[in-house]
């Protein structure tokens, strides 16, 4: 008599895998994509920045650097000038007066600037054109041409404040009130308003 045997089927053992080679793998594919230009570019980012920081604190610790020589520290000091229509330009009276004004503002650090006066020649029609640069707060005010040096003059008597040169053509007689400096015209003009504008902003 045959006997058959009935062979236990064993269930299979499940296999335990660990998960770490999984991320690994899926951090591996991450880094091939774009998320791998992502986060590759914030890591160039964040050395950089580290970098900077570590340059900037050894820096720190040397002495300081010089400030920059082109920058100007201007003194809250402006000196004006008036002219008549042909302004600044070549050939002009107020052109040497003019030099002489900007050569003043960079030994003494006072700003410089010009109003030509257009229409009439006449200190009616300059006159409005100094109210303008007092009310500017012109502390000193140069006045070149004749209607340029009345209407100046004029109005020195009423602001005793403020500083005026001006460049009389004329033969200089007639007393002048105290606040104006009178500078004769000629080739030596220039080299004055330089020295009286620098001598003025000192002394305000």
């Amino acid at each position: 008599m045959k006997t058959r045997r009935t062979w236990r089927t064993r269930a299979p053992k499940a296999e335990t895998r660990s998960t770490t080679p999984d991320v690994l793998a899926a951090a591996a594919g991450m880094l091939r994509g774009r998320a791998g230009w992502a986060v590759g570019s914030v890591l160039v980012v964040l050395l950089g920045l580290l970098a900077a920081r570590l340059v900037s604190g050894a820096a720190g610790d040397e002495a300081g650097t010089p400030p920059d020589t082109r920058s100007r520290a201007y003194a809250d000091r402006d000196a004006c000038l008036l002219t008549d229509e042909r302004g600044i330009v070549s050939g002009a009276p107020a052109a040497p007066l003019w030099e002489g004004m900007q050569r003043a503002s960079a030994d003494g650090r006072v700003r410089v600037t010009y109003v030509p006066v257009m229409g009439e020649r006449t200190a009616a029609n300059a006159r409005p054109f100094v109210n303008g640069l007092v009310q500017r707060d012109c502390e000193i005010v140069v006045a070149s041409g004749p209607a340029q040096v009345a209407a100046a003059t004029e109005a020195a008597a009423k602001n005793g404040g403020v500083r005026f040169v001006v460049v009389d053509e004329g033969s200089g007689a007639g007393e002048l009130p105290g606040n104006v400096t009178r500078i004769a015209a000629g080739e030596k003009a220039g080299g004055e308003v330089e020295a009286v504008v620098a001598r003025l902003a000192r002394e305000k």
